[in-house]
């Protein structure tokens, strides 16, 4: 069974219990200042988790791409990898734990056909006032009871999902809840003297591998506690990658099926073997496929935010791989693309643009190596090869250098031949951040969109603004990314030159006059047909996508986007372009402020 058709059997399956199909959300969330990547299946539905009715209905079902940077330093191990798949299927406000747990065992027992012996399940244990989750223990013994596996149900406090966490890390406005896992047992793994026999919850061998997660989403954090959300919704999540380990029956995600041939190719590649080399070869495989979606994402490499995480994929595979040519790095390019490619189609259209970025960005890799090299050795009296035949000690001034105006982690300078005091970086880093503006420690981490007055200010005058640069340089142009904050506005987009200040002046004033028009704004729910009718703008090239909501400006601008948004452009009291940024391959970028 691949991981194509665990997919389309997961879709059927649902789709026959009521459940439409939404498009996959772009890996790059849109209008929401508070994370850089879609990390989870849940976040592009939190307005919908809260209450908000969703165009397909209450019972949903999709494949979403997700992408994790707090994960990086994770990969190396049999599990863990930065970009994953995650299966959802959601009730809002609908179904409930009596149905969701047996469906699950459906689904993984008859048609996955995974062992019902090597499935393990756990419950939340309890957490101040939410109680002991005896609803789901009870169903699920009910399940188990009949097959005589009732004795393979386990609690743990840590059963609580929530983008942040467990409870007491959740930000006031999070949603979370209860959650029950699955988890599958492989029999090649040996118990080690930390673990407690075959209770998942006390195993650090990793030896259980938690492959499915029903999430009971009905609770709100406050500033008083948490309180019960609108609706008792379903949250499920069951990341593509591990179920294929758990269907294949192999505990280490690189042996299974979508990797190995990337992992065979590193192997032809580097003339190393996997068994000799599997850390290096586990992040090489996983940084290189997740750098593949980010750049066919429109990631480009760069020092903030989500390029400098995309930089810093790059770099690491390229570390680990030594010094192979650029044709063995296409080579595994080609690798990671002829898999992706059968449940993502455009990987295979963009492959010329993403291959070209990578080596590219390699190359200014190994030039930003050099010249370090070539500072360090005038301020060291040493040669060349002398730095590279011996461990030099620096000073930690100069290993933060090495980090600030080069680039380069920790341990890339380590892995130069370079040691240095760790403590004293680590003081210099943490004065670094308390001076940086861009507030990227709480994005790395991913949380609510942000409601703010001023921020869906922003977000209407994005639209006014997007219009505006159609209306002067034509249809052609479209939106790339934005980024809304109660501060500013960012917009992303496609344009081959800067703009003239007479052109910036031009596109300013259009939106000025159309919040002097007070034009209203609302939605509506259509036809993913009838809005193309309407050219409404968005990206109609997602699959699956039957309803869309679309934001109408009076009759000046008509976009797909899931809100929120002020109800009469007059509530702008302001709007002013601060200044314009070159992204280079043909993208640019706008800073406006509004009041």
């Amino acid at each position: 069974m691949t991981a194509k058709q665990i997919i389309d059997i997961y879709i059927s399956f649902f789709e026959k219990r009521g459940h439409k199909q939404i498009a996959n959300s772009p890996l790059v969330p849109e209008n929401d200042p508070t994370t850089l990547f879609t990390s989870s299946g849940m976040q592009p539905l939190i307005s919908y988790l809260l209450g908000e009715s969703h165009p397909s209905g209450n019972r949903l079902v999709d494949v979403q791409n997700c992408f994790r940077a707090v994960d990086i330093e994770e990969v190396g191990d049999n599990r863990h990898t930065t970009f994953f798949r995650m299966l959802g299927n959601w009730s809002l406000g609908d179904y409930f734990k009596s149905q969701e747990i047996p469906w699950l065992w459906e689904f993984l027992t008859k048609e996955l056909r995974l062992p019902r012996e090597k499935l393990y399940i756990t419950v939340f244990k309890g957490y101040e006032n939410i109680g002991y989750d005896t609803e789901a223990e009870k169903i699920w013994k009910e399940v188990l009871t009949n097959e005589g596996l009732e004795h393979k149900i386990f609690a743990d406090d840590t059963n609580w999902w929530s983008r942040s966490g467990t409870p007491d890390k959740m930000p006031v406005g999070e949603p979370g809840g209860p959650d029950t896992e699955v988890y599958f047992k492989f029999d090649d793994i040996e118990h080690s003297d930390k673990c407690d026999g075959d209770d998942p919850t006390k195993c650090e061998c990793g030896k259980f591998l938690e492959i499915a997660n029903s999430v009971f989403m009905q609770y709100l954090k406050t500033e008083d506690g948490f309180k019960e959300l609108p609706n008792k919704n379903v949250d499920f999540g069951g990341g593509l990658e591990r179920l294929l380990a758990a269907v294949e029956n192999q505990s280490d995600i690189f042996q299974t099926s979508l990797f190995k041939p990337i992992i065979e190719q590193i192997e032809q590649a580097t003339s190393k073997s996997y068994k000799d080399n599997q850390k290096e070869f586990r992040i090489i495989a996983d940084h290189l496929r997740a750098c593949v979606y980010l750049l066919d994402a429109k990631v480009m490499p760069s020092n903030k935010e989500r390029g400098y995480i995309l930089r810093r994929l790059i770099r690491r595979a390229v570390d680990h791989l030594e010094e192979i040519d650029g044709r063995k790095l296409e080579q595994i390019l080609e690798a990671i693309v002829g898999e992706c490619f059968k449940t993502d189609p455009s990987l295979k259209e963009n492959f010329e643009h993403i291959k070209n970025s990578i080596l590219e960005e390699s190359q200014k890799y190994k030039k930003v190596v050099f010249e370090a090299k070539k500072m360090l050795s005038r301020k060291y009296n040493k040669t060349g090869d002398e730095i590279m035949g011996e461990i030099i000690e620096i000073s930690s001034e100069d290993a933060f250098n090495l980090y600030t105006s080069y680039g380069l982690s920790p341990t890339q300078i380590k892995s130069l031949g370079y040691t240095f005091n760790e403590q004293k970086f680590a003081d210099s880093m943490e004065k670094h951040k308390e001076l940086s503006k861009t507030a990227s420690s709480g994005m790395f981490k991913g949380g609510l969109a942000d409601t703010n007055e001023l921020t869906i200010k922003g977000h209407t005058a994005t639209h006014l603004l997007h219009q505006a640069l159609r209306d002067i340089f034509g249809d052609k142009l479209h939106q790339s990314g934005s980024n809304i904050t109660s501060e500013r506005v960012r917009f992303d987009f496609n344009h081959d030159k800067m703009l003239s200040e007479g052109e910036l002046k031009k596109v300013e004033e259009i939106v000025r006059e159309k919040i002097r028009q007070n034009l209203p704004v609302h939605f509506e729910i259509l036809p993913l047909s009838k809005a193309k009718e309407l050219g409404a703008i968005g990206l109609f090239d997602e699959k699956y996508q039957t309803q869309v909501k679309v934001y109408f400006i009076g009759d000046y601008s008509k976009e797909l986007c899931g809100g929120p948004h002020i109800d009469f452009t007059g509530a702008i009291k302001s709007f002013r372009i601060v200044k314009q940024e070159n992204l280079g391959k043909g993208y640019k970028r706008i800073y406006a402020k509004v009041e």
